[in-house]
C-alpha cells in the first residue's frame, strides 16, 4: 500500500508531546477504551526525524493497557528505525500502512498542509480505525509548552482541547498560533473559535482574584466561569499539572 501523504520537516525533541501524552492517559474515553480491548493497537503517525515521542508514548500509555501494540509511522523512510523498547517502526501515512488502530496520534503533521486537505487526511485514516477507535491530531510548539487537539471518531470530531505550561503563557488566547489546521485560519470575529478565545480572556481577566493561589487556582476559576456563560467546558476533578481547556466540538466548529 502506497503510503499517502508528504514528508514532514521532521524537527522533534524529546518530551516535546508530553502534554499530550498526559492527557490521554488521564482521558475517561481513551482509557475505557485502552484497558477493556484486548491488545489495543496504537499508532503514532509522523513521528519525525527520531523515534523518542513514540517510545514515550508507549511509556505513559502503558499503565492502562500494558499489552498494547505500539507502532510509528513515518512517510519518509530513511527515518524509519530498528523496534526500540517494545515499539516498531514502519512506512506509512494517511492510510496508517493498512492498520486497524484503536487509537491514533497525528501530531504536527498536519501543520504543512492547505485547510481544504484536511477533510481527506482525517477520512484516511478514520476509514483505516477499528470499532470504536480514536484519533487525536493536533499542533504543538516546538518544546511542548502550548498544545491543541482535535479527537475524532470514525464519524466526527468530538472535541477541541487546549493544553499549556502556566508558567509560560500570561493569556488562553496566546494557544491561537497553535491551533490545529482545521481552526487556524477561522481565529476571526465572528467564527465560534475567535469568541471561546475572547470569552476564556475575559473569564480569566475576571479569575485575577485568585492568582495569589497560583496560576493553576486561577485557571480553575476561569473554568468555572466560562461555565457561568454556557460553555460545556470540561473541568477535571483533582489537582492537574496543566492548564486545559477541552470543548465539544460543536462550540468551535467553523460557521
Amino acid at each position: 500500500m502506497k503510503p499517502h501523504g508528504r514528508v514532514t520537516r521532521g524537527t522533534t525533541n524529546i518530551n516535546r508531546l508530553r502534554r499530550v501524552d498526559r492527557w490521554m492517559a488521564h482521558d475517561p474515553a481513551i482509557g475505557t477504551l485502552l484497558s477493556s480491548t484486548p491488545r489495543p493497537l496504537v499508532v503514532d503517525l509522523g513521528y519525525g526525524a527520531r523515534p523518542d515521542t513514540t517510545v514515550e508514548m508507549a511509556r505513559r500509555l502503558r499503565p492502562k493497557a500494558p499489552d498494547l501494540e505500539m507502532v510509528g509511522l513515518e512517510i519518509d523512510p530513511e527515518r524509519i528505525v530498528e523496534p526500540r523498547d517494545g515499539v516498531r517502526f514502519a512506512l506509512g501515512g494517511f492510510e496508517l500502512a493498512g492498520l486497524r488502530p484503536h487509537l491514533v496520534r497525528a501530531f504536527n503533521v498536519l501543520r504543512q498542509y492547505d485547510e481544504s486537505e484536511v477533510a481527506d487526511a482525517w477520512a484516511r485514516m478514520q476509514r483505516s480505525l477499528a470499532p470504536g477507535g480514536l484519533i487525536v491530531e493536533g499542533t504543538c510548539d516546538e518544546i511542548g509548552r502550548r498544545c491543541c487537539w482535535f479527537v475524532l471518531d470514525a464519524d466526527e470530531p468530538r472535541s477541541l482541547t487546549l493544553s499549556w505550561s502556566p508558567e509560560h503563557t500570561e493569556r488562553p488566547s496566546e494557544l491561537a498560533e497553535r491551533l490545529p489546521k482545521a481552526l487556524i485560519h477561522h481565529n476571526v470575529p465572528g467564527e465560534p473559535i475567535h469568541e471561546l478565545l475572547s470569552l476564556a480572556d475575559r473569564c480569566w481577566d475576571i479569575a485575577a482574584t485568585h492568582a495569589a493561589f497560583g496560576p493553576r487556582r486561577r485557571w480553575r476559576q476561569t473554568l468555572a466561569l466560562l461555565h457561568q456563560h454556557g460553555v460545556p467546558v470540561a473541568i477535571a476533578r483533582g489537582r492537574v499539572v496543566d492548564n486545559i481547556l477541552t470543548v465539544p466540538w460543536s462550540v468551535v466548529a467553523p460557521l
